[in-house]
């Protein structure tokens, strides 16, 4: 299996690794209950999604 004869300079390592930055996560906004949530998902807090109410959400207490 051959080796690498000569280490990558640093400027060519910072250049591959330009593009491996994370980029935030998209979030959304419950139009019923204005809370944060992930796009094309139930929200947790209040359990609609498109309207319509898909999940049963026990209260705190």
């Amino acid at each position: 299996m051959p080796n690498p004869k000569r280490r990558h300079s640093k400027a060519r390592t910072a250049k591959r690794r330009a593009h491996d930055a994370l980029t935030a996560t998209g979030i959304s906004e419950c139009p019923s209950c204005h809370e944060r949530k992930l796009p094309h998902r139930a929200c947790p807090k209040c359990g609609t999604y498109k309207g319509r109410d898909v999940l049963e959400v026990k209260e705190a207490n």
